[in-house]
């Protein structure tokens, strides 16, 4: 089975790498302090290097960039979940949410993040604070402001909190970023719903985030923290366009994340006890070309370290795939492609091929990831790339000790993650066709 590449255009996604706290507890209900009813809204997202003038291939080598360190930053979580003293995430991210703080409302954009709980931005007075889009946050300026005092169960669920005028917190990046401040409540707004008593952190000293256009995080992983488990949805979903796209990208949080259409598959979310924050997915096989390769039971397995399954990932932007598991799609690819093999300076990929200046006869292989009860069929450019003048690439890599799914991958279609049950839905669609 091939798909014909005339008069397509080999677009790409990018969508981050964002921050994700290892220590992070499962999801529960924190009734000390917000609300215990769901609340549904949706927000628009914004790719980080959007408006900055660069072009299509210089996108996707920054993004590329951005996920290899992602993929150390994971490793790094891996190695400190045998060190509690010393919890570490991973830093930056790929697409940011618009919404806005306070009493009034102050708008900022903050990195959306699957892989991380915790909510944050930078607060005046700061200690040192990167640059920017809007002005910081100020605390004072806001009527609805409080501290959260130690006591808080919000508090409590912090790796390792300290009490000294109020909670504080301090969390470390494996890209060597950090943030550090006190913890907070505050209202928030998502586009037109604001949101009173949200858990926050106030961060008066953070580093290495700059150049991002955000102002902090939103956490959208498993634990207390995040934003789904704060405002006790069941459910959220996101809709990711194409990185040359004039689309909008969209988050949608509680009831108005159901499935609008389209041939849905469902598929278990499995948890990993040793970095509960993420949401792993059971990957069976992968058919290339239309046959399945036949993947080893047991592949894409957690291991007793923490290690390995298939990490689904907003912020990534390129799968990664075990390298036993990788090598078998790599030659299976390059064998049904009809293009000759790149081999001029390194592009970032291994698996690459020129193209000759007509199209019309090229052909690709199709690939569909077998999924625990769902096959997902991917559209050619969710997976085939240029990445240069006429240089095309698989948009996939080995990594020696994991694999993430990513969002390259996720592209046009709505992923709907059902918390409640457990599960997460594959809906294709054309994101942003209704916003």
């Amino acid at each position: 089975m091939v798909t014909s590449l005339h008069s397509l255009f080999l677009v790409l996604v990018i969508a981050r790498i964002s921050i994700m706290p290892t220590y992070s507890t499962s999801r529960g209900a924190l009734h000390d302090h917000h609300t215990t009813t769901q609340t549904s809204f949706q927000v628009k997202l914004q790719h980080v290097d959007s408006g900055k003038n660069f072009t299509k291939f210089e996108l996707l080598q920054r993004a590329l960039e951005r996920s290899n360190h992602r993929l150390d930053a994971i490793r790094a979580i891996l190695d400190s979940t045998s060190n509690i003293d010393s919890p570490v995430n991973s830093g930056s991210g790929e697409f940011l949410m618009n919404l806005a703080i306070g009493t009034p409302p102050e708008s900022f954009a903050a990195i959306m993040d699957t892989g991380s709980d915790l909510i944050w931005t930078q607060c005046e007075p700061c200690t040192q604070c990167f640059s920017q889009p809007n002005p910081i946050y100020n605390p004072q300026d806001s009527s609805s402001f409080s501290q959260l005092p130690c006591s808080s169960q919000l508090c409590q669920a912090l790796p390792s909190a300290t009490c000294s005028n109020g909670c504080q917190y301090s969390y470390s990046y494996g890209d060597g970023s950090s943030t550090q401040g006190y913890m907070g409540s505050e209202t928030f707004t998502f586009e037109s719903t604001p949101v009173p008593n949200i858990g926050f952190g106030c961060g008066q000293n953070n580093s290495g985030f700059g150049g991002s256009n955000g102002a902090g995080l939103v956490g959208m992983g498993r634990g207390p923290l995040s934003l789904p488990s704060q405002v006790n949805a069941n459910q959220f979903s996101y809709c990711m366009t194409s990185v040359d796209s004039t689309a909008t990208s969209t988050l949608q949080i509680g009831s108005l994340s159901t499935p609008s259409g389209g041939s849905t598959v469902t598929t278990p979310l499995i948890q990993n006890p040793q970095i509960p924050t993420f949401y792993y997915l059971g990957l069976n096989d992968i058919s290339v070309g239309g046959s399945p390769l036949g993947i080893p039971q047991g592949t894409f397995a957690i291991n007793s370290d923490g290690s390995g399954e298939l990490i689904i990932d907003s912020g990534t932007t390129i799968t990664y795939l075990v390298t036993s598991a990788y090598s078998m799609v790599k030659q299976a690819f390059t064998s049904q492609t009809n293009l000759p093999a790149y081999t001029g300076p390194s592009v970032g990929f291994d698996c690459c091929f020129q193209l000759p200046s007509d199209t019309s006869n090229v052909q690709v292989p199709s690939i569909v990831m077998h999924f625990n009860g769902a096959d997902v069929s991917l559209p050619t450019q969710n997976y085939f790339i240029e990445v240069s003048q006429g240089v095309v690439c698989l948009a996939m890599i080995g990594a020696q000790d994991m694999s993430i799914y990513g969002n390259i991958q996720q592209q046009n279609f709505e992923i709907l993650y059902d918390v409640s049950n457990n599960v997460l839905s594959f809906t294709p669609t054309q994101c942003g066709s209704s916003s």
